[in-house]
């Protein structure tokens, strides 16, 4: 079975709704969507774990196509829950550095 392409006839005028060889190009998603509620909720070191799993899983070729997408979506979701643990942590460490050179700078 092969991709079918996309109509040209209702592509905007002067574009290629393809990639060039034939298969529609897939634009990513310009709207991120929120996490589900059991993702939303876990620690930094509960998202890692599952994450490992996740990739130990993936990794080991058991299970069909269908699982593996839905793996794959899932561990997804759970590096962005880390990434936000990060990113949150790197802000807090941002706030502590320049509150202490104000303070500093202050006493000089």
């Amino acid at each position: 079975m092969t991709p079918r392409s996309a109509d040209k006839t209702t592509a905007p005028a002067g574009s290629d709704p393809t990639a060039g060889d034939g298969a529609p190009v897939v634009e990513p998603a310009s709207v991120v969507q929120p996490l589900p509620a059991d993702i939303a909720e876990l620690s930094y070191e509960a998202a890692r774990d599952q994450l490992t799993e996740v990739v130990r899983r993936l990794e080991s070729g058991q299970g069909g196509l269908e699982d593996s997408i839905g793996l794959w979506e899932r561990g997804e979701m759970l590096a962005r829950r880390c990434q936000q643990w990060l990113d949150g942590a790197r802000d807090r460490l941002d706030q502590a550095v320049a509150a202490r050179r104000n303070s500093e700078d202050q006493s000089d």
